[in-house]
């Protein structure tokens, strides 16, 4: 078969990061399989980190939950993470995992567990506008602060729920 025409998988991804920037960060998935169908819906709540934290989660998140070796498009909001995949990775790879102007690549080691688990299946990668009607980015946007406000009640009321 064709690998244009061969069954995809997608992974639509999100990061959060409120209400401060760094400040508490989770992340957002929803999973396709080639049918086109929602296979998984995942959230998690990170800790403490930045927005580009929670992204880069939210995409190894996403493919974490796909098979290994297919063909899939992840698809995000987020240039910073898509960007990192698709056109930085070569050049920060020559240069020793620093950036255009000689800097160590922020976030290092997410990036480097991205990468592994990108080259163990065919990632292709798709731009979305956030917040612009995209029903599956806002899905991945809701579920990632969904994992934020069940953190901050938790934090609010520790040991609530707990025997």
């Amino acid at each position: 078969m064709n690998a244009d025409r061969s069954p995809h998988w997608t992974a639509y991804t999100d990061g959060a990061c409120a209400p401060t920037n760094p400040g508490p960060a989770a992340w957002g998935a929803v999973i396709l399989g080639p049918d086109g169908q929602t296979q998984e819906e995942a959230r998690g709540f990170i800790g403490r980190g930045t927005n580009q934290i929670a992204e880069i989660t939210a995409a190894l998140e996403g493919l974490l939950r796909v098979p290994e070796g297919v063909v899939v498009e992840l698809v995000s909001d987020s240039q910073y993470v898509l960007k990192g995949l698709s056109e930085w990775r070569a050049g920060w790879e020559r240069r020793g995992f620093r950036n255009s102007k000689n800097e160590p690549v922020a976030n290092l080691e997410l990036w480097k567990k991205l990468f592994a688990v990108a080259d163990q299946r065919r990632v292709k990668v798709r731009w979305v506008r956030g917040h612009n009607g995209d029903l599956l980015n806002e899905r991945a946007d809701a579920l990632a602060n969904e994992a934020l406000r069940e953190a901050a009640l938790e934090r609010a009321a520790p040991g609530a729920g707990r025997s």
